[in-house]
Formats: structure tokens, sequence, C-alpha cells
């Protein structure tokens, strides 16, 4: 007589198999975790790679350095006298720079190394992933220009009014303008590649913004960054809180601010889809 060694098998619970199917299911990213893996992302690279942090950290202070004991050899006390709002232009440049080469250059260095492709096939699609690249080395950005900052109210002996709410409100809506033509160049990149140089030549083109007489000339508060610089002035310099100024002053920065966002967000959507019209988003 043969046996069969082979236990019985014990029958299944009821429920198992569906909460293990469940369970094995992949959930939906929301943009919840699309901002945070970004965010993420943009801290490694900030504490994995010190050296080339601190090195923009140097040559900024360097350069505004040469400005200010340039600047005291040729101006004296003329320069001295206005030192106050040099500084807080040139804390606004850094800024400025820092969101606009976050969103035009990140897209040309994916062009450049073929990854083009991988953001395009994204659920969220490219734009939004775009958009939060951006932000996140904003938040960078702002990190490194308050230790430029910092520094150089050390080297100038200049004092501010440092109200970190008013400050981070008026020059974070400066700057999203600057991120709106970040997209438009960002949007031009993928469709004609590299045009690296024009891009840099508008970085530039951001001190005659900042500085840009907006009391004698009412028409150029609409153009990027000249409203918040001087709304930023008044902020750091005057020592006005966020709750002091005009609604009117405060409700056209939030406009300038979105209206050029959307308008190169515009932009952008126009170029990719022309590149793709055309055959040449993958192409470098």
């Amino acid at each position: 007589m043969s046996t069969d060694a082979t236990p019985p098998e014990e029958p299944a619970t009821e429920g198992t198999g569906d909460a293990a199917r469940a369970g094995d299911e992949p959930r939906p990213a929301s943009y919840y975790h699309l901002a945070r893996a970004v965010l993420y992302r943009e801290f490694l690279i900030f504490v994995r790679y010190p050296a080339n942090a601190i090195g923009g950290i140097v040559v900024s202070l360097f350069f505004f350095g040469a400005l200010f004991l340039g600047g005291q050899l040729l101006a004296g006390q003329a320069l001295t006298d206005s030192i106050e709002g040099i500084v807080v232009g040139y804390f606004l440049w850094t800024l400025s720079v820092g969101a606009y080469s976050s969103v035009s250059n990140d897209i040309g260095s994916e062009v450049q190394w073929g990854t083009l492709e991988r953001h395009i096939t994204t659920p969220f699609g490219f734009a939004p992933v775009a958009l939060l690249k951006g932000v996140a080395k904003v938040v960078r950005t702002f990190v490194t220009s308050a230790v430029i900052l910092a520094a150089m109210l050390l080297i100038t002996g200049t004092r501010l009014s440092l109200a970190p709410v008013t400050v981070v409100t008026v020059a974070g809506l400066s700057i999203v303008s600057v991120l709106g033509l970040g997209f438009a160049a960002g949007g031009v990149t993928v469709l004609y590649k590299r045009i690296g140089n024009w891009l840099n030549l508008l970085q530039f083109g951001f001190v005659a913004l900042i500085s840009a007489p907006v009391f004698d000339l009412p028409w150029t508060r609409v153009l990027p960054l000249a409203h918040g610089s001087a709304m930023l002035q008044r902020a750091m310099v005057d020592g006005v809180r966020l709750w002091e100024f005009p609604l009117a002053d405060l409700a056209l920065l939030v406009a300038v601010a979105l209206g050029y966002l959307f308008g190169g967000y515009l932009v952008f959507q126009y170029a990719t889809a022309r590149a793709r019209r055309l055959g040449v988003l993958g192409d470098y």
C-alpha cells in the first residue's frame, strides 16, 4: 500500500489573494510625488557636488568685489551713497540669472544629452516637469544668493531691512517672470538646438531691467524685473513691509509675474509642437 506524503492543501483565506493583488498594483504618481522627487534630486546634486556650488558663490562674489572696489576708485563717495541699491540690485540679479538658466540651460542640456524624450513621455508632460525642476533650482538659488547677500553686507558694511516674508515674496514674484523667459528660451532651444550665446546675452539684459527708471518711465513697470526691483529696493532699503505696499503695486507685481510665465509657457508649447512636426525633437 502506497502513502502520499504530500500534505493536504490548506484552504485559502477569502480576500487574501485580492489584497495581495491590490498591494502589487502600482499607484499612479501625483504632482506631489513629482515635486518631492525633483526637490530631492536637486538636493542630492547640491550636496554631492559642493565644489561646484561653492564655485558659483565665489565667482559671484568675485564679480561683486571687482564692481565694488572698481567703483570706489572711480566714483568714490557717489558709490558709497548708493551702495544699498547696488547690493539689492546685485542680489536680485543673482536670483534672476539662477531662475532663467535653471530652465533654459537645463532644457539645452537635456537636448544635448539625448534624454529629452524621457521627459516628453512622462505621464505629467514635459512642461510641468521642466517647471518643477526650475522651481527646485530657484529654491537652491535662494539659498546661495542669501549667502552672497550676507557676504556683500559684510564686505560693504551695509545694513538692510531683511524681513523674510517681504523679501521672499517680492523677490520670488519678481523672478517668476524670468522663469517665463526661461521657458520661452527653452522652447527655442528645443527647436534650434545650439543658441547658447544668445541665451547668455539675455542675462546681461537683466541688469537694464533691474535698473529701469520705473518712476520716470511708468510704462517700464510691465517689463520683467523692473517693477519687482523697485519694490524690493523699497522693502530692503527703506524698510517697507509687504502689507504696507499699495494694493495696486502688489496686483501689478502678480499680474506681470503670471503674464510672463503664461506667455513663456505658450512659446514653449508652440516650439516643442513645431519641433515634433518637423521631426527634430530628438536631433542634435
